[in-house]
């Protein structure tokens, strides 16, 4: 039946932004996997070794102004695949990963929904997990998988619900609520972040701050305001 490079035409699109410590991990799990058949990077003006990285793996790299909206919808309408893989340059799908994209793609409502990863930290400390378990309620319950997750769409599907919109922030959380509950599916397989941000700012800290950045956006606050906070 041929491997999934052949069945399907799967493109990853992955924005940069000053990401050469983590990118090249990222490519070589995609590249490894028999799953994309291309990748295309969208750096937001990275003043690292990102773009030599990327260029140098076989991805081909998008230059566009920096907002991981923007770099996203640039990344996406430079991609020529018909199925959409998006992922953070500092996550990777676990080993395995293959079988469950695979069982996403065949079943028959695949092309009418989105998959997304479960999240997993490298980090062995016991915050880690609960934060996981955190998320995976957030899923389960408001059904709101955020990028550090990936997340797998047909372009028809992604064309139909407008891609994703140019916002400095929450362009995740925009996009998948404009896709619905009943669009969304967990794939069954982890992705791997990096938790280097929680360790660097403390887990209650950053986590707190990103609920706050999450209500300001459902109070109707402006993501480039919320933005500015976050940063």
């Amino acid at each position: 039946m041929g491997t999934l490079q052949e069945r399907f035409s799967i493109s990853a699109v992955i924005p940069t932004l000053n990401a050469a410590e983590t990118l090249s991990a990222t490519l070589d799990t995609l590249w490894g996997s028999g799953v994309v058949r291309e990748i295309t990077v969208a750096d937001g003006g990275s003043s690292d070794e990102t773009v030599d990285r990327a260029g140098s793996a076989g991805a081909r790299v998008v230059i566009a102004p920096c907002g991981r909206g923007v770099q996203l919808a640039a990344g996406a309408a430079a991609a020529s695949g018909d199925w959409l893989l998006f992922l953070h340059a500092d996550c990777r799908p676990e080993r395995g990963w293959e079988r469950a994209v695979e069982a996403f793609l065949t079943a028959p409502e695949a092309g009418s929904r989105a998959g997304y990863f479960d999240l997993a930290l490298d980090d062995p400390a016991p915050v880690a997990r609960r934060l996981e378990h955190i998320v995976a309620w957030r899923c389960r319950v408001l059904a709101l998988p955020y990028g550090d997750q990936g997340l797998l769409i047909s372009r028809t599907l992604y064309d139909n619900v407008g891609g994703f919109a140019p916002l400095p922030l929450m362009e995740d959380v925009d996009f998948v609520r404009r896709l619905g509950r009943r669009r969304l599916t967990r794939i069954g397989a982890r992705c791997i972040a990096s938790a280097r941000r929680y360790r660097r700012d403390g887990y209650l800290r950053r986590s707190l701050r990103n609920l706050v950045c999450l209500s300001l956006y459902f109070g109707g606050v402006p993501p480039a305001r919320i933005a500015r906070l976050y940063r």
